[in-house]
């Protein structure tokens, strides 16, 4: 195990990794903006660095400055958490340059997957079932409406180095494409310094199901089962669960195992996440890999009892997997809620500020992650995402009830600020969403209900049987305060902008 690991992230989840390697006995060294300077993970951290100002291009995307953080303390690994710099193939690969573990997979497993369409054809290769579409990318809009008039709209434009719920474009038309390709193109070479982009069928009314795997540098790999993700606004989650409901046992074990394979069979190494969307049949449409700890990790800690973050840790180290699928037992049922502070009443915009009132939830079988506290001023500079409210129950009922209940009791005020709390505990109440039986659509509908005359659209029988409808010709995968020894470093000089992408 090492005996110093770099954070190279903020918030929750620099608080998460933090608290993982004091756990283990590994001193840590938390890198930061000015902005961040009196945060929670800085308060706590061994050492600290200071690494730009709060722009996130000029310190927590400033590679040279992490990099010579780690050099200057002593660091042998960098944790880069989620977002920023955890799936930048570039900075993995710099850090292995300077001698620096990155706690992730191999710079080039990390390219190949970080780029969309080359993780299509990986996966397609691996027997993987994709949504009907482009395997590569598009380089003119004729080409795009070619694979559309093939697959028939809607259709969803998607950059190739698009991740975070970024870079996608859904197109009802074929009159309305030219546009939607030219505005997804510019958009995808604004935000990740690359304008590639493919087209694929999209499935308004689906399931976003993940499998969490673990893989070693030494050919093993485990999966941790399904969580389900389909309350999202915008491509971006706000309720998750684990395992996914309403899916027949063997559609949960063939995606499980499925998954796991194309993870195998690239080389893959560290936590990751495959995501897949399922549709009304129960066919599963394989999305993307992330190459990173997600953020509703806490939900298959709380199923499995296994320590994610203790176990990338391990891998990056060189251990062998300490588990084998037979140790990995799912028991009852987990649900997270996002707590970002946006107003859901303005389209979720950012409604940062100074927290004067902030009483997180407790009770049983209740986990709350978040860096907020009394006094902290949420940064209009940074992602929105103040906490992580998640409980576990034996059945999915009282896991509802439970979470229905400790978001009622978290109080969260001051000047302008507002939370997703009330629309999530809407959410919780909402019919379809209590008999499993929503999809990716459930946001939407619930902001902009449909009116009275409209025809409803048909929703998945409640115990996931194969609906009678025609579906589209694709593979069907279905199987029948500060601690003593804190050590504050002189801040390392901002080397400016540069070309790190946030993925």
């Amino acid at each position: 195990m090492f005996d110093k690991v770099l954070i190279a992230n903020r918030g929750e989840i620099a608080l998460r990794v933090l608290r993982a390697c004091r756990e283990l006995g590994v001193r840590t060294v938390v890198v930061h903006s000015s902005a961040d300077a009196d945060s929670l993970p800085v308060r706590l951290a061994d050492e600290t660095v200071q690494i730009g100002p709060a722009s996130s291009r000029q310190s927590y995307l400033n590679a040279a400055a992490i990099v010579e953080a780690a050099r200057q303390t002593g660091a042998q690994a960098v944790h880069p958490g989620y977002g920023f710099l955890s799936e930048d193939a570039d900075f993995a690969e710099i850090c292995a340059e300077n001698g620096l573990t990155f706690v992730g997979p191999p710079p080039q497993v990390m390219a190949a997957l970080g780029d969309k369409s080359t993780a299509r054809a990986l996966m397609s290769r691996a027997g993987l079932p994709l949504p009907p579409g482009s395997v590569r990318t598009l380089p003119t809009a004729a080409d795009a409406l070619d694979v559309a008039a093939e697959v028939g709209y809607p259709v969803i434009v998607k950059a190739a180095a698009g991740g975070g719920g970024r870079g996608m474009t859904v197109v009802r038309s074929a009159a309305e494409l030219p546009r939607a390709y030219a505005r997804t193109r510019a958009a995808a070479q604004v935000a990740f310094g690359d304008d590639r982009v493919y087209v694929e069928r999209y499935l308004a009314d689906a399931r976003h199901v993940e499998v969490q795997v673990l893989c070693d540098n030494h050919g093993n790999g485990i999966h941790l089962g399904t969580r389900d993700c389909s309350v999202q606004r915008r491509h971006q989650k706000l309720i998750e669960e684990a395992p996914a409901p309403a899916l027949r046992p063997a559609t949960l074990e063939t995606l499980a195992e499925t998954a796991l394979r194309g993870a195998l069979s690239v080389g893959f190494t560290g936590a990751g996440t495959v995501e897949f969307l399922v549709d009304e049949a129960e066919r599963c449409h394989f999305l993307e890999i992330n190459c990173r700890i997600q953020v509703e990790h806490p939900v298959t800690e709380l199923v499995t009892g296994i320590d994610l973050v203790h176990e990338q840790l391990h891998v990056a180290a060189g251990t062998p997997l300490r588990l084998r699928q037979e140790d990995v037992q799912l028991r009852g049922v987990a649900v997270e809620c996002r707590v970002n502070v946006e107003d859901p009443d303005r389209d979720f915009a950012p409604a940062p500020g100074r927290l004067d009132r902030f009483r997180p939830p407790g009770g049983p079988f209740t986990r709350v992650d978040t860096h907020g506290h009394v006094g902290y001023l949420v940064s209009p500079h940074y992602d929105s995402l103040l906490a992580k409210v998640a409980v576990w129950a034996p059945d999915r009922d009282g896991a509802l009830d439970r979470l229905d209940r400790a978001l009622g009791e978290f109080e969260v005020a001051g000047p302008g600020v507002r939370t997703t709390i009330p629309f999530a505990r809407r959410v919780l109440r909402d019919a379809a969403f209590r008999a499993g039986r929503h999809t990716t659509a459930l946001v939407e509908r619930l902001l902009h209900p449909p009116a009275a005359d409209a025809v409803p659209v048909a929703a998945p029988p409640p115990n996931g049987a194969a609906a009678d409808r025609a579906a589209p010709a694709v593979p069907d995968i279905r199987a029948d305060a500060d601690p003593a020894g804190r050590t504050p470093v002189t801040a390392v000089p901002a080397a400016g902008p540069n070309a790190w992408r946030n993925r």
